[in-house]
């Protein structure tokens, strides 16, 4: 069996988490985030990512508010999401991601503490559970 590799992104307008997930193992190990402007990354260090783990697809989080509906930043996500399609010819999944980032703050505080709560870290595990959900969702 393919171990089927995905990229996922927590989406955000200053800080774009990142993680790396494989189908076999349904986890996610979280990469560095990238730095935004406004929501706009650099494309180059995206593609440098894809160049180094050679993705079969890709994972965007929506952040949907918890009723389920949708707000300007979900809007950006999933703009997000068709240029990351658009530029690389990728297939790309979104998933919910409420809660995502609670839960990333509350994983890193067990592994460290305060002091592993930088914003960077927060996202790219955020990125981690988005996957690590999606894929049970999935398998």
């Amino acid at each position: 069996m393919k171990n089927f590799t995905t990229i996922a992104f927590d989406y955000g307008v200053k800080s774009i988490g990142v993680a790396v997930g494989q189908k076999i193992t349904g986890t996610a190990s979280p990469l560095s985030a990238l730095k935004a402007n406004d929501g706009i990354p650099n494309w180059q260090t995206i593609a440098d990512v894809f160049a180094e783990w050679q993705p079969d697809n890709l994972l965007v989080g929506l952040p949907l508010n918890m009723d389920g509906s949708e707000q300007e930043i979900t809007q950006r996500a999933r703009k997000f999401a068709n240029r990351l399609h658009g530029r690389f010819g990728l297939t790309v999944h979104t998933h919910d991601e409420r809660l995502s980032t609670v839960d990333a703050k509350a994983r890193l505080f067990e592994l460290g503490g305060f002091k592993k709560l930088t914003k960077e870290k927060v996202d790219s595990v955020s990125a981690c559970l988005i996957y690590e959900s999606w894929v049970t969702e999935q398998y």
